[in-house]
């Protein structure tokens, strides 16, 4: 259709204009069916919309308030960072319900929203992020700390401060330093909570450390509800206790353990980042409430100092001035909530830039939802969320807090906390962590242009004023009110019982080890109270292997007894230091040899006899040939020349030669063999003094390669290692290895030899060999260099204290 045709010139203009009221109608419903299905705003539009929940009267809520309508002003203030567009942030309050936030986030869909700065709580969290899924929206959170929000199931959740995976790493790595094996946690039982508390055990049993109880509290607990749990806290071994709460609740467990004198010497608390939060903004608090958390340690999300930083900082009593109550200072949450809408603008910047457009389109799967008053249709899906999404990923500049920018996993490079001791009306920086640089007392940024160092070598922090106002540093843990004696268990051995047994008349178990273990107990300032149990049916030597494992497993607390310390059992539990020197060795028969008439034919062998009159006559022919053309001694017939040669080689041997040599080469060469006499008659001299004085034992067995070597019969006692390490470190068929119980078995093996039913050899600890050898004296011990050294020692499942 051509218009102009419609509308001739000739026609009226009165003509005209009500031909366009009449198309007006169908104008309007083209447009409202498009918009319907996609509405779009230009690539650079005059305003940008974006949410914020959290809470405005927490200690977080109240801070992040000021922060982010601060950063809201400086970004729009700012020419160069939107350029021409206005960032407008709407604030609204969740009240700390999660029912609140999750209809919050729901109004915020129903709007042009592109992003969401928040929530505060990480349980807000994991519910609107699978919304936040659905519809495409960002959300940036600079308090949901819960670790497992990073998971690839939300994938627009993006977290810009740090995770608690870090600050339980931190508080693990504390723990660790002070040697200390078990910690107790106290936490708010919801997601952040069981999650944060998750990853704690993770980290500590990275440490070889022991979550030894976890005692939840209920989001709704009351006064007397944290009594109960900290009296059953107060009953139990450890004394390490990590308070993973908020600051509703932290407080007041830390004021009811005061009260039950939980805040006194041998006690440590270590409260995550909520009670740095705390002191930060409402410090000085009450003399009162400062009583009950005197020495407790706390972490604060590190950030590094800064002239941009500064100014903020000082700009801050005149930002608080409008606030109802304005007796609040800036803490590192506030300052993480201000560079979370610098993220976003500057993210939001570049998507404009790449070409970015903001576009909603209705979802289809919500309109096959019906009935209800909901009106869930309402909310749209945010087109070009996944771009903005990668251009928030993709973040790097410096802010309040440091640089920021993420790594592959989601989280900000360079995560480090300031370890803080609560100490008087205030607090006291004692060092720092990151995962950079370990424990020190150095800011972390000073050491990143050095290379990485975590190594506990370097781990130093300052000195700790502990609860009970003492700098010694608790013990950490006690015995429990209602705990239960040490189940050690101890092999119950039929051979070798001098190291341990069970006496089968009394059932008293008794022996070196047991001796050894006794004397150290009583070393002890304290009483251990302990049951020695038997392991073994006392028919054979028990299994030593599967006495490691029970006591890996938790069977037993603890094991005593000649417990060998090899590579397989450290992975899996813990010894003392060994107390019985040993290493394998070889357990052989001897042969004696007796002196004879022909002993002074022993010291050499025919072979050496033989060269040894070889020589004297090639000599005795050298010599006769430099000497006897000018020599009278050695002419004559040649009957007499001949004898003479003889003569004078053999009679060298006494150094008795009558002969006179008179050449130059003559005497060259009867001085070189002198001294090689003199050398063969100090050998054969000091052989036969050996033969005939000191008694000569040998072995068929050389060494453990002619043993691998031969095919014969190899013995070893039941329930040692040793079977194994033959078969898997030595290569030698299971089918050659034969078990032996008893001293007795040992002496009759060796005894009848591999042909008849014996052994060639054994293969032992060196304790039992020394203690076999003490009674046999027909054999004896080769110690071979490249067979394991073991001990005797002390095994747990952790170090014992």
């Amino acid at each position: 259709m051509e218009p102009q045709k419609d509308c001739p010139a000739l026609r009226s203009s009165s003509g005209c204009i009500d031909m366009m009221l009449a198309l007006f109608p169908l104008f309007f419903c083209l447009f409202s069916s498009t918009s319907g299905a996609t509405r779009s705003i230009s690539s650079r539009p005059a305003v940008v919309h974006v949410g914020a929940i959290f809470t405005f009267n927490s200690t977080i809520g109240r801070v992040a308030k000021v922060a982010i309508d601060a950063a809201k002003q400086d970004v729009n203030s700012d020419p160069t960072v939107l350029r021409g567009t206005r960032l407008d942030v709407t604030m609204r309050n969740t009240n700390c319900s999660g029912f609140f936030g999750m209809m919050e986030a729901l109004q915020f869909m129903e709007t042009d929203t592109v992003a969401i700065v928040g929530p505060q709580c990480s349980t807000i969290a994991h519910v609107i992020s699978h919304l936040a899924n659905e519809l495409h929206v960002p959300l940036l959170s600079f308090s949901a700390t819960d670790p497992t929000l990073t998971a690839l199931e939300y994938p627009y959740f993006v977290r810009t401060s740090q995770s608690d995976l870090f600050q339980m790493a931190a508080i693990a790595k504390i723990v660790d330093y002070y040697q200390w094996r078990q910690v107790i946690a106290i936490y708010v039982d919801d997601d952040n909570g069981r999650n944060g508390v998750a990853a704690l055990g993770d980290k500590l049993a990275e440490r070889r450390c022991k979550l030894s109880y976890k005692a939840p509290l209920s989001p709704v607990a009351t006064r007397s509800d944290v009594t109960d749990l900290l009296v059953k806290v107060a009953l139990m071994e450890s004394r390490v206790i990590v308070l993973h709460s908020n600051q509703d609740y932290g407080p007041m467990i830390l004021s009811v353990a005061h009260y039950l004198d939980m805040m006194t010497n041998g006690y440590v608390w270590i409260a995550t980042d909520w009670l740095s939060s705390l002191l930060d903004s409402k410090a000085p608090l009450a003399p009162e409430t400062m009583d009950t958390m005197q020495g407790v340690l706390t972490l604060r999300q590190h950030t590094a100092d800064s002239k941009r930083k500064s100014n903020f900082i000082s700009r801050w009593s005149n930002l608080t001035k409008e606030e109802d109550d304005g007796n609040f200072r800036l803490h590192s949450y506030g300052l993480y909530a201000y560079d979370t809408v610098w993220m976003l603008a500057k993210a939001i910047d570049a998507f404009f830039d790449d070409g970015g457009i903001i576009s909603f389109s209705n979802d289809s799967n919500l309109h096959d939802v019906q009935g209800g008053t909901l009106h869930l249709e309402a909310m749209s899906v945010f087109n070009g969320g996944q771009l903005l999404l990668e251009k928030v990923q993709n973040t790097n500049f410096a802010g309040l807090t440091g640089v920021l920018r993420y790594d592959s996993d989601g989280n900000l490079i360079h995560p480090a906390y300031d370890i803080i001791n609560v100490i008087g009306t205030g607090s006291r920086t004692i060092g720092y962590w990151s995962n950079y640089s370990g424990l020190s007392i150095v800011p972390p940024e000073t050491l990143y242009s050095k290379p990485a160092n975590t190594s506990p070598a370097n781990d130093l922090l300052y000195s700790i004023i502990w609860p009970g106002e003492t700098t010694t540093k608790p013990q950490g843990w006690v015995f429990p009110n209602n705990g239960k004696e040490l189940k050690i268990v101890v092999p119950n051995r039929v051979s070798y019982q001098e190291f341990v047994s069970e006496s089968p008349h009394t059932g008293i178990v008794k022996g070196y080890c047991i001796d050894v273990f006794t004397a150290a107990v009583n070393l002890l300032p304290y009483a251990v109270p302990f049951k020695l149990i038997p392991f073994g049916d006392g028919h054979a030597n028990p299994s030593y292997g599967e006495l490691v494992n029970m006591v890996a497993a938790g069977v037993f607390d603890a094991a005593v007894g000649d417990i060998a310390i090899v590579t397989n059992r450290t992975k899996i539990v813990d010894f003392t230091q060994p107390y019985i020197e040993s290493g394998l060795v070889i357990l052989a028969p001897i042969r004696e040899y007796k002196s004879s008439a022909w002993a002074f034919l022993q010291p050499f062998t025919l072979e050496m006899w033989c060269v040894t009159g070889f020589s004297f006559i090639v000599i005795g022919s050298v010599v006769w040939i430099l000497e006897h053309r000018m020599n009278d001694e050695f002419r004559g017939p040649p009957r007499q020349q001949v004898a003479t040669v003889f003569w004078f080689s053999f009679s060298t041997l006494f150094f008795a030669h009558r002969e006179n040599t008179v050449s130059t080469l003559g005497r060259g060469v009867l001085i070189i063999w002198l001294f090689v006499v003199l050398i063969i008659q100090s050998s054969y001299t000091a052989s036969l003094t050996s033969i005939l004085t000191v008694q000569q034992l040998s072995s068929p067995i050389k060494g453990i390669d002619s043993l691998i070597a031969s095919d014969e019969l190899i013995g070893f006692q039941v329930g040692s290692f040793a079977e194994n390490y033959m078969v898997e470190e030595l290569s030698i068929p299971r089918s050659r290895l034969k078990a032996l119980g008893s001293q007795e078995e040992y002496a009759k093996a060796l005894e009848l030899g591999p042909h008849n039913g014996g052994v060639a050899a054994i293969v032992d600890e060196r304790a039992y060999v020394e203690l076999f050898l003490s009674t046999n004296c027909n054999f004896a011990q080769l110690l071979v260099q490249n067979l394991p050294k073991v001990a005797g020692a002390l095994c747990s499942q952790g170090t014992l204290h």
